[in-house]
């Protein structure tokens, strides 16, 4: 790729010998690959997780070495960057042209196949077995299935269940991918197990809330993908204390390696995924001075309760902030619109849309002094001390 990829913002949370949260690493992630899936496209490690559940201490698991599709029992989050297709373009001298193929094993890469069609900017068609939270953080990514195309924008969400799919990007985007290990029961098909509908409730949200976008996709039949579903996210909880807040549920794993199915969204709502599993969320935070002064225990313990995970509160009259939480988890976050800062035991961090945070087991609260809707993107991962 000409030029340098975006920098990305990287926060790593820790705790000190005390037990207190801080933050151990706040730069740009350093492991970056400048065209690693071809000169017009390459990404930004951020983490790289072996097993799970995850490791909440240790070193930076950003700079681990990984195959494509990632670890079977574990996985790894990434963006990818993709530049603008200029318009002098010309194909004949594009060095990364592949013309489509009947479907093979991709070599040196675990549970990856591909069907080629790729360019300087686009995928290939492809499926890895994995299962993959996929979020839009800038520009616009066209993805292609078996029966349909959809143009995705910054905030949608596509939960790639080992599905056949392409991407194309002649605007240009960045795109945030935690892809978890995952397993084909029936082999290279990978086809959908089990029965479960999908869930299409259209939830009333709060004033001022944007509906989340989730895209579900699934091979149906041997060598086709297929859309199971695409609509606002159908599982939102809101906090009657906190105007404007809500939290819509995407997607959750049970198992690594993760299992291919139609839909999750029937499993119990909590915070903490299952054991050995992950849950993807999205969350707006309104202004704290929309509802400061006016909670205390009551409203708080109401909260988390009505996630479905009342010990997660760390309230204390004394604590740097009323939402303040602990699970046992390792989080990815991604901040999607507006500013907020992290507030931790024993400092806060300023950040805006683009920054990711690694939250590794630590007590915090997600504060916003701005004036406007912040939004938060969230895969959790059970983890282990």
């Amino acid at each position: 790729m000409a030029g340098s990829l975006t920098p990305i913002r990287r926060v790593i949370t820790g705790n000190d010998e005390r037990g207190h949260s801080k933050v151990v690493w706040d730069g740009p992630a350093p492991n970056t690959h400048e065209a690693s899936m071809g000169s017009g496209r390459g990404h930004t490690d951020l983490w790289v997780y072996n097993e799970s559940p995850l490791p909440l201490s240790g070193d930076d698991d950003g700079n681990l070495k990984y195959v494509f599709s990632g670890p079977p029992e574990g996985g790894h989050f990434r963006v990818v960057h993709a530049r603008e297709r200029p318009a002098d373009y010309d194909p004949a001298k594009d060095k990364d042209l592949v013309p489509a193929h009947a479907a093979k094993e991709r070599p040196g890469s675990r549970g990856v196949w591909d069907r080629g069609g790729n360019s300087a900017f686009s995928s290939s068609m492809h499926k890895t077995e994995t299962v993959d939270y996929g979020i839009v953080l800038a520009g616009e990514r066209e993805l292609i299935l078996d029966d349909c195309e959809l143009v995705m924008k910054p905030g949608d969400v596509v939960i790639q269940v080992g599905a056949w799919h392409q991407w194309r990007m002649p605007k240009g985007a960045m795109m945030a991918f935690d892809m978890i290990g995952a397993r084909f029961v029936d082999g290279p098909a990978g086809l959908a197990q089990g029965r479960d509908a999908p869930m299409r409730a259209t939830p009333t949200l709060p004033a001022g809330v944007k509906p989340t976008r989730r895209i579900v996709t699934i091979d149906r039949e041997p060598g086709k993908s297929s859309l199971v579903s695409d609509g606002p996210a159908p599982d939102v909880r809101t906090d009657p204390a906190r105007p404007g807040y809500a939290c819509a549920r995407l997607w959750v794993t049970d198992s690594t390696p993760a299992k291919i199915v139609f839909e999750t969204l029937h499993l119990p709502h909590t915070l903490e995924p299952p054991a050995r599993g992950s849950v993807c969320r999205v969350v707006t935070f309104p202004p704290d001075d929309s509802w400061k002064g006016k909670v205390g225990t009551a409203e708080v313990q109401a909260h988390f309760r009505a996630l479905g995970s009342p010990a997660a509160s760390t309230y204390s009259p004394l604590a740097p902030h009323p939402y303040m939480q602990r699970t046992r988890t390792l989080d990815f976050c991604i901040v999607l619109e507006g500013e907020i800062a992290l507030v931790l035991d024993t400092q806060e961090v300023a950040l805006k849309a683009g920054d990711i945070v690694i939250q590794r087991g630590t007590n915090h609260a997600w504060s916003n002094r701005s004036t406007r809707p912040a939004v938060v993107a969230i895969s959790a991962h059970d983890g282990q001390v």
